[in-house]
């Protein structure tokens, strides 16, 4: 019997991510008391999102029952950002008597998006796209790679035929490196059904690319972090994408050591949906206005087109903060406007029909 192959986050998990909602926050106090301990030089990142908020509560809790020194806290300022979380990072601050410094990066996310490119659907799809719109390799490789009895050898081939864009071929083409078809992975262009096709039907007019992330907050955090033992952050597995797939350096579970040498801690990585609410509800937490009044049932860089709700979001955000819709609208319209055409060919696939792209279609209003 073939044995089924089950990734760390399943084979390391530990007993208490499966404890009731009090039980598990207990051991999840434990094992920040524990950690904190060891390393009470700790940073903290805080976004003012509905996980921050449960994180920063149980910390500060935790603090105070142990009697651990204070720790950093730190809110990166995308430059895109509510007023409804600019708001609620003040009051949680003073809610809890902490310090939650604002950091803001040299190339704000309007500049980045402007310089480098926009995201597109994910952060794997527009790093893929990116390579693609760079390296001008043609989607034909696909066709070829699909035909070829050997895959192996085209493979090869496609390596020597376009040397430095050995990445972007596996991208194209749905395959690893050997040549052995990769389909259902979330590193191809096709995790997203018919994407390929419709890329090759209806060309984005814009520059694509994730970089903005990698410009306003990967690098600043990576700055303002490097003197911490150990690194603090709200990432939980129940949100899935990357955040759930274990890497190299152990890192997406919930304690290891990075390969900088630092420890990450996440205490959250555990909870679920279930367990917020829980424990929201047990402790009177308060999320900020963008929840509890605007209506949204997450947050993260306003508008940002990785989100498939960016565009509904928006226009809960309309009646409270419309400037700040226009400058979403202004920076990423054009990758809310492929994604409309993307979703209506895929739809359209699914149903066995052939859309026909419209570039003149009525737009969405921004």
């Amino acid at each position: 019997m073939k044995e089924t192959y089950k990734s760390r986050v399943y084979t390391d998990r530990p007993d208490y991510a499966d404890f009731g909602s009090p039980a598990k926050f207990e051991a999840i106090k434990s094992i920040i008391a524990k950690r904190l301990t060891e390393h009470p030089n700790a940073i903290c990142s805080y976004s003012g999102g509905s996980d921050s908020d449960i994180m920063i509560d149980v910390i500060e809790r935790t603090r105070k029952l142990f009697g651990l020194p204070p720790i950093k806290y730190v809110f990166f300022n995308t430059g895109l950002e509510m007023r409804a979380i600019k708001n609620h990072v003040r009051e949680t601050a003073e809610k809890y008597g902490v310090e939650i410094e604002e950091v803001r990066p040299k190339i704000n996310i309007v500049t980045a998006a402007h310089r480098y490119g926009i995201p597109f659907v994910s952060k794997i799809m527009s790093a893929g796209l990116s390579e693609w719109q760079k390296k001008n390799v043609p989607l034909s490789i696909a066709d070829e790679y699909d035909a070829a009895e050997d895959k192996t050898a085209k493979r090869r081939e496609l390596r020597e035929r376009y040397p430095k864009c050995e990445s972007l071929i596996n991208f194209l083409c749905c395959c690893n490196s050997a040549g052995e078809p990769r389909p259902n992975i979330q590193l191809v262009i096709n995790s997203s059904k018919y994407m390929r096709d419709f890329i090759s039907d209806c060309p984005p007019d814009f520059r694509i690319s994730a970089k903005c992330c990698d410009y306003c907050k990967k690098q600043v955090a990576h700055k303002v972090q490097k003197d911490y033992d150990m690194i603090i952050t709200g990432e939980r597995r129940a949100e899935g994408g990357m955040r759930s797939v274990p890497r190299k350096d152990n890192t997406a579970l919930c304690f290891g050591e990075t390969s900088s040498g630092q420890y990450r801690l996440r205490p959250l990585y555990y909870v679920t949906d279930a367990d917020k609410a829980w424990y929201k509800d047990y402790y009177g937490i308060r999320y900020s206005d963008a929840y509890e009044v605007y209506g949204l049932t997450r947050t993260g860089c306003c508008g940002c087109p990785i989100s498939h709700k960016a565009v509904d979001d928006l226009e809960n955000i309309r009646p409270y903060e419309p400037m700040l819709v226009k400058a979403a609208w202004n920076v990423f319209g054009k990758s809310y406007e492929y994604r409309r055409k993307y979703n209506a060919y895929k739809a359209e696939r699914m149903r066995g029909g052939q859309l026909k792209i419209d570039d003149d279609s009525e737009a969405l209003d921004g």
